[in-house]
């Protein structure tokens, strides 16, 4: 790969650097912001050596080139247009401008569950480990061991809203550890902790304050209050960062935020938190639990096309509330059967195209699917040739059914794939059995399909007269 000559060519083939706004790149993709991504040319841009595909969403436009090429090529892209890197935060700003209300908000989400999904990770498979011990009597609970492996499996989730204060407060511009003294407050010792708590009958105390009647109720392991409370922070932070001189900003500042956002944090947001989040809880129970097969078909349907928008991201704060206050993710099984759809259908595509470009991304793409990566499969391979997009969300569908028919949950969030297997609720050992099923329906299902549904060549194939027989043969009857 010339990384030179496709870092210029990209150039013009987006618009001209005129209408490069923003340019950064992550482990794999060079992300854009372009004034105008209708004038990006993305059938020319996917032809370009060791690009896998390209595509806009969340208000930037997208090059997938790979780990490892992304970075050089970008260099070359920089020198052309004539600007050094910018900052993260000037791109996410141009990027979020490019974005609808619906896309903002769920990037937003998405900017504060992502940094802290490897400790969720982390202790649910702890979790999930502690849970197999108990199954198999091999330790029993007295034990000193087991006692500290169950201290160190709950602690993310008992500090949950400090873990949010500090990335929500990033997010919303404010200073990050006032967010975490805020979501200190939220979970304060004085306050009863209702995370774990043996006698459910148990009731807070109450105390008068300005004459008003407040429960001195924790927010332990709780998701939405400390998201309000640390947006309300920051907000009053940067208003009085506009009004109060720099001379005595340090200490007044800080001092009047804190005591405004913990007696609303205490008083208002906690308790709406609390009651938007048993809300969401509830209804989702009440699709899981009567919408049955019926609610996998639809979730495990859909969920690729969500991916497309990015408004996936958002969902982690929903796994998260669900953890927090069942114990278990029953959403995340279903996500994991559209994403390996998406690698069976990839495959599928494999021995359909004769496309030699697709064949040398079909398989890595496919794979990386199947360990939960499928952004490559998606955009690289299936929506390219549209009908295997089709095929997959058809065995997503089929696998969420069964998922959900057979209560296949999770202890954790982030992973989906041949990697779930580990954070699986090893309550029973059929539920490893019945995701390992669902797996493979998801997988052979979106394959067949693809087969029955057929593809459509790349343009520059069918240009050339090397169409698959299916487009000849519907073109003769044409």
């Amino acid at each position: 790969m010339d990384h030179a000559k496709v870092g210029k060519q990209l150039v013009e083939l987006v618009g001209g650097k005129e209408n490069v706004v923003s340019a950064t790149h992550c482990a794999t993709r060079l992300r854009l912001v372009l004034h105008d991504d209708e004038k990006a040319d993305k059938s020319a841009i996917e032809k370009l050596d060791g690009v896998k595909g390209a595509f806009a969403s969340s208000g930037q436009y997208q090059v997938i080139l790979g780990t490892g090429d992304v970075n050089k090529v970008y260099r070359y892209f920089a020198d052309e247009i004539g600007a050094e890197q910018l900052e993260s935060a000037d791109h996410k700003e141009a990027a979020r401008k490019n974005m609808n209300p619906v896309a903002r908000f769920a990037k937003t989400l998405s900017n504060i569950f992502v940094p802290i999904i490897p400790a969720i990770v982390a202790t649910g498979l702890l979790m999930g480990l502690l849970s197999l011990v108990d199954a198999f009597d091999l330790m029993g609970t007295d034990a000193g061991l087991y006692q500290m492996l169950d201290m160190f499996s709950s602690a993310a989730f008992i500090f949950l809203p400090i873990l949010i204060g500090v990335s929500a407060a990033k997010e919303f511009g404010g200073n990050q550890y006032l967010g975490a003294v805020i979501g200190g407050i939220m979970i304060h010792p004085e306050l009863m902790n209702p995370w774990g708590l043996d006698d459910p009958d148990a009731q807070p105390d109450v105390v008068t304050v300005l004459g008003f009647e407040v429960e001195m109720l924790g927010y332990q392991g709780t998701v939405i209050p400390i998201l309000l409370a640390t947006w309300i922070m920051a907000m009053i932070e940067k208003r009085l960062h506009k009004i109060v001189p720099n001379a005595v900003s340090l200490l007044v500042v800080p001092f009047v935020t804190i005591i405004l956002t913990g007696f609303v944090a205490l008083m208002v947001m906690g308790p709406i938190g609390n009651i938007i989040g048993e809300g969401l809880t509830v209804t989702l129970n009440f699709l899981y639990d009567y919408g049955g097969a019926l609610a996998g078909i639809v979730f495990g349907g859909l969920y690729s096309t969500i991916v497309i928008t990015g408004v996936h991201h958002s969902f982690h704060a929903i796994e998260a509330n669900l953890l927090a206050t069942e114990g278990i993710n029953y959403l995340l099984p279903i996500w994991s059967m559209a994403n390996v759809a998406q690698g069976g259908a990839g495959l599928a595509v494999l021995f359909l195209t004769r496309s030699k470009k697709t064949k040398e991304v079909a398989v890595p793409a496919s794979i990386s699917s199947f360990l939960g990566i499928t952004e490559p499969v998606i955009f690289g391979v299936n929506l390219k040739y549209r009908r295997p997009f089709i095929a997959a969300a058809i065995g997503g569908a089929v696998g969420g059914a069964y998922v959900v028919f057979m209560n296949v949950t999770t202890v954790g969030i982030g992973i989906t794939g041949l990697p779930m297997f580990a954070i699986v609720d090893p309550e029973s050992i059929m539920n490893y059995v019945h995701y390992g099923i669902g797996f493979a329906l998801a997988v052979i299902t979106a394959f067949v399909m693809t087969y029955i549904l057929g593809i459509t060549d790349d343009p520059d194939e069918i240009e050339q007269g090397k169409g698959n027989e299916q487009n000849t043969e519907e073109e003769a009857k044409s």
